[in-house]
């Protein structure tokens, strides 16, 4: 049984170092998604002031911008709440799934701000930490589910 633990670790971790590339990639390199550095300063430092935005023009900006910007926060981190029990090598991390989903969404927000590759926003650090959540949330009941097996 240790191994198989053993195992589910080092495959939970390496998926979320695989993970983590990626999330770097999209968020700061893919030319696709309009990464280059941009000449000035942009942030939002009010609570829902950028998602109550989206929604009140998601006729002129389509559906599509308002799923993205909400729905694809949220979406971008499930899988670091999901992962991060295996790198921990517990179960039980919820405080420490909330705390580093935090920490490391407030610290690309700021990476974003300080190369102009994006922008610093409030909205986005709570639409990240929800998918936090929800993947750690998701993590729980396919543990629960599994154990049972």
């Amino acid at each position: 049984m240790d191994r198989i633990k053993t195992r589910h670790r080092v495959l939970g971790t390496l998926l979320f170092l695989l993970y983590l590339a990626a999330l770097v990639y999209f968020l700061f390199f893919a030319e696709s998604l309009g990464r280059d550095a941009g000449s000035e300063y942009h942030y939002n430092l009010v609570l829902f002031r950028e998602i109550r935005r989206f929604w009140m023009y998601r006729d002129k900006l389509g559906w599509n911008a308002f799923l993205l910007n909400t729905a694809g926060n949220v979406a971008a981190f499930l899988p670091f709440g999901f992962f991060l029990p295996f790198v921990l090598g517990r179960r039980h991390v919820f405080p420490e799934v909330l705390l580093l989903g935090i920490l490391f969404s407030a610290s690309v927000e700021t990476l974003q701000l300080i190369t102009r590759l994006g922008s610093f926003d409030v909205d986005d650090i709570l639409l990240n930490v929800i998918g936090a959540v929800l993947g750690h949330l998701i993590f729980r009941i396919f543990n629960r589910r599994f154990r049972s097996v």
